[in-house]
């Protein structure tokens, strides 16, 4: 088994119900990089096979899947789910300075004032807001802080993010912790 195949997919989009007569699907994207949905791009499913998009129609959401011609055969396919890697991501899809990938954010540790509060476990989105999932660290929880709290991931609370060291410093954190 290759490195590849180990890496953690993530769930980029969904195939819904058959649209057309000549096999068009309704197609759910469930990422903020809707470019790497290409004609002929390639993707990983859940059922551990690779399907190619043969078309793809962004305005209407809209995809065929390669040898796929008729509604009966595009049916086998509703409900299917693409997977992308890392590495496919980083390299398919662009971001802008001080942009990042969700999955370099998470493990990054939270420091205010030279005190770690915690780690990120996860990044949620809130209406247009992205928050970070923070599990406390053992040394505050012990003080009677809270297991887990969130924080928007936007100035003023986030002063620095540092992917390289895993480390993303905060003002105003420690606040929101202190009243969880």
């Amino acid at each position: 088994m290759s490195s590849q195949t180990k890496e953690p997919r993530l769930h980029i989009a969904t195939i819904g119900k058959t649209v057309g007569i000549k096999g068009e699907m309704k197609f759910h994207i469930k990422c903020d990089f809707p470019e790497q949905f290409q004609n002929n791009s390639t993707f990983l499913t859940n059922k551990n096979t690779t399907i190619t998009l043969s078309e793809v129609d962004q305005d209407k959401g809209h995809i065929k899947i390669a040898g796929v011609f008729s509604v009966e055969d595009a049916k086998k396919y509703t409900n299917l789910k693409l997977y992308t890697t890392r590495e496919e991501t980083r390299k398919n899809c662009h971001l802008d300075e001080g942009e990042f990938f969700w999955f370099d954010i998470e493990d990054c540790e939270i420091c205010e004032d030279t005190k770690v509060l915690g780690k990120v476990d996860d990044v949620d989105r809130i209406g247009t807001t992205n928050y970070l999932n923070i599990i406390t660290s053992d040394e505050l929880v012990k003080l009677g802080l809270a297991n887990k709290f969130l924080i928007p991931f936007h100035k003023p609370f986030i002063l620095k993010t540092d992917i390289d060291n895993k480390i993303i410093t905060t003002s105003g954190a420690l606040d929101i912790l202190e009243a969880s």
